[in-house]
């Protein structure tokens, strides 16, 4: 069964920075998609960034390149889906989840 846990999120101000991360457990093979998605109330779920974990392909929302990064640790037998934001603006403020073939929990990002 796979599952992902959040972590990482939280409050900071304008132009600061966090790294979100996402503990990744279940997955037969090591090598699927994953992404960084953001929802603000009242509006759909926005895909932020994505990976694929064997390596390819990096894309992100127009919104965020330059800014965000998305990376992997598939060492040490744990596999852990990073988000670091840097430059944050207040309109990414929203709750973050990550994504394999499930959801995780989502984690609250404010940015004032």
């Amino acid at each position: 069964q796979v599952q992902l846990v959040e972590s990482g999120g939280g409050s900071v101000q304008a132009g600061g920075s966090l790294r979100l991360s996402c503990a990744v457990s279940g997955h037969t093979f090591n090598r699927y998609c994953a992404g960084w998605y953001r929802q603000i109330p009242g509006k759909e779920r926005e895909r932020v960034a994505a990976t694929f974990t064997g390596g390819g392909f990096t894309v992100y929302a127009d919104s965020v390149k330059g800014r965000f990064a998305i990376s992997q640790d598939n060492s040490n037998a744990k596999n852990t889906l990073y988000l670091q934001m840097n430059s944050l603006k207040t309109e990414d403020t929203a709750v973050y989840y990550c994504a394999t073939s499930v959801w995780g929990q989502g984690t609250q990002v404010t940015v004032s």
